[in-house]
């Protein structure tokens, strides 16, 4: 091998420009570093103005980084926000959709304006922004990537998650259809899945649990719970050359939850 074959990484994303939507804690934080560190340019969105603050000090002076606090239940604005990333760092080359509202409680308890929530920001957000970035205005025209955290709870069902869940399922069909009227366009769309993953919101649930609940829990996943670097890697792995033939597809990363 000479000197270039070892410089040659096909995860690099170095010239690229990424939105992530969820940036300020948990998944998201950890897609931002890890994106930051594999070279791209990176436009972080959350409504965390505090969390983002600490971010982008944290990144600044590794790469370009530009952060934007928005809700992502307001569908509305969506277009209006992902237009003020292109306007501030240049087009997009992908898009990383980790933000996400989780609850548990049972049906008897449920209120439609709760699960509506939860689904605007985990399905209809996704949906207007893959819409954004179909745009001529948004897309760099190369290279394109979009990917949505999903989770294995669109594919299995768990008590007290029923509008989780619901978002989740809609949001893996919708990504379905969405691949194949992007492929055109050199967009590519995919789902992760991930099975429970220590992050700050884990770590809140986690406290609701006895003993015997976490270790019931944890035993479901043959290989422990995961931590957000794990779903990061997959994430990269989407963005980058290394799944440039992959689409339409949902990637479970989950520790062997779905294999019991």
């Amino acid at each position: 091998m000479n000197q270039r074959d070892f410089a040659f990484n096909p995860l690099s994303l170095d010239g690229r420009h990424f939105l992530v939507t969820g940036a300020s804690s948990g998944i998201g934080r950890a897609t931002a570093q890890m994106l930051c560190r594999l070279g791209a340019t990176l436009s972080l969105v959350d409504r965390d103005g505090d969390g983002l603050l600490a971010l982008h000090a944290e990144l600044a002076a590794e790469g370009q980084v530009h952060t934007q606090i928005a809700d992502l239940s307001d569908i509305e604005n969506i277009d209006g926000l992902v237009r003020d990333c292109v306007a501030t760092s240049g087009q997009l080359h992908g898009i990383v959709h980790c933000a996400g509202i989780q609850s548990i409680a049972p049906v008897r308890s449920l209120r439609v304006d709760g699960w509506r929530q939860i689904f605007a920001v985990n399905t209809e957000a996704a949906l207007a922004l893959g819409k954004a970035m179909a745009s001529k205005k948004v897309y760099a025209g190369e290279r394109g990537s979009i990917v949505f955290l999903s989770s294995v709870m669109g594919s299995v069902g768990s008590a007290g998650a029923i509008p989780y869940s619901m978002s989740k399922a809609a949001l893996d069909g919708m990504a379905r259809s969405l691949a194949l009227e992007l492929a055109p366009r050199g967009i590519r769309v995919n789902c992760i899945a991930p099975g429970f993953v220590r992050t700050p919101l884990f770590d809140r649930t986690e406290k609701l649990w006895d003993d015997s609940q976490r270790k019931a829990v944890e035993e479901q996943h043959p290989l422990g719970f995961g931590q957000p670097d794990d779903i990061a890697h997959a994430v990269a792995f989407l963005l980058a050359d290394t799944g440039r033939w992959i689409t339409g597809s949902v990637m479970v990363v989950d520790g062997g939850y779905l294999a019991r």
